[in-house]
């Protein structure tokens, strides 16, 4: 239930800021909005306010705006053509289109902002303090465990992690001896570091050097910030954020991240709940990673997702002309059926994790 409800909470914001950015800027540039949609399917509810209708949706993953003239064919009376989304000039049915990605990318800067404003900044904590030992490791079978605390390695004092790091690596493969704080009470073992591939983030080798199979704690700690230093840190974070978004699609496309780490609805369900759990600040970033995620993979240029309409937009001002109806059509079918693929492929990720989970439990 707290899965659902966390689900229900961030997908919702989340399609809410989308659409509302197409809506804001369609207002904005004078097309008259027939209808505002949370989901998609039957109306769960609806309600008219003014030239707009206002719905909820059966099927909540995702949502719509639907203009006056927006679908191409579509009668337009002479009279009501400045009001007509295909009338509007190319730069203008850009920026509507482009407006729902916009608001994604900002709605996380501005959530970035508050967070760092009310809670401070985080900052990890250099310390000594093992936060993992990995399994089967050097020092898994000296009996080093996660929680020590590591204060002196062949008899130099270690004060950050660098000094751990840096003494490892130096050792060139011979003992090394550590003291260790378990718990207040100092207990000295010695290992010797091996060989290992370091790997980044994407899971990529990027070098070798001298281990013994421990990693820092990821303890962070708050600072207070001012507000000019909190709106640079919104947006670094975000553009970052924005990056490894990015390059982890680039690196899927590789095949370097396996395509079974796709996740779907079922899995952010997971991860919501579990970020509501940790706390408000967890699912409050949780939220916005989400929220480019949201606006970046919307601009992939594949028909039906904002990015293939913003391509479309782009030829259509390189020839002066739009696209054919025909082309449309067929270009319309092919993004329909590659998302319809992929949404079958994430729910088959999320339903065989749970299978393997229940399978080991």
């Amino acid at each position: 239930m707290n899965s659902l409800l966390s689900f229900i909470l961030v997908l919702g914001v989340l399609i809410f800021v989308h659409e509302l950015g197409h809506f804001l800027l369609a207002k904005a540039c004078g097309v008259r909005v027939l209808k505002f949609s949370l989901g998609f399917g039957n109306k769960l509810l609806s309600r008219q306010w003014g030239e707009t209708e206002y719905l909820i949706s059966a099927f909540p993953l995702g949502g719509y705006v639907k203009m006056y003239g927006e679908q191409q064919g579509e009668e337009v009376r002479p009279e009501e053509q400045h009001r007509s989304f295909s009338h509007k000039k190319i730069w203008q049915r850009f920026g509507i289109v482009f407006g729902g990605p916009l608001f994604n990318l900002l709605f996380a800067v501005v959530l970035f902002f508050f967070m760092f404003v009310f809670a401070g900044m985080p900052e990890p904590v250099d310390s000594t303090k093992i936060g993992e030992v990995t399994a089967g490791s050097v020092a898994e079978q000296v009996g080093i465990k996660a929680g020590d605390v590591v204060r002196t390695i062949n008899g130099k004092p270690a004060t950050s992690w660098t000094d751990v790091s840096e003494s490892i690596k130096d050792s060139r493969g011979q003992e090394v001896t550590l003291v260790l704080d378990r718990q207040g009470q100092e207990l000295t073992v010695t290992a010797k570091p091996t060989m290992q591939k370091m790997k980044n983030l994407f899971g990529e080798e990027v070098g070798e050097r001298y281990m013994l199979g421990i990693v820092r704690n990821d303890e962070i700690r708050y600072k207070d910030a001012t507000i000019g230093e909190s709106c640079e840190a919104a947006l670094i974070q975000t553009w970052n954020l924005g990056y490894l978004t990015v390059m982890g699609i680039i690196k899927m496309i590789q095949q370097i991240i396996p395509a079974s780490e796709l996740g779907g609805p079922i899995r952010i369900a997971e991860l919501a709940g579990q970020q509501m759990e940790a706390g408000w600040m967890n699912l409050l970033y949780f939220m916005g990673l989400l929220s480019v995620n949201l606006g970046i993979l919307n601009l992939l240029p594949i028909p039906v997702l904002d990015g293939g309409h913003l391509v479309f937009l782009s030829l259509e001002a390189i020839r002066r002309r739009p696209l054919s109806d025909r082309t449309m059509e067929i270009s319309q079918k092919i993004g329909i059926a590659i998302l319809g693929t992929l949404m079958v492929f994430v729910f088959y990720n999320d339903i065989l994790r749970l299978v393997k989970r229940w399978l080991m439990s």
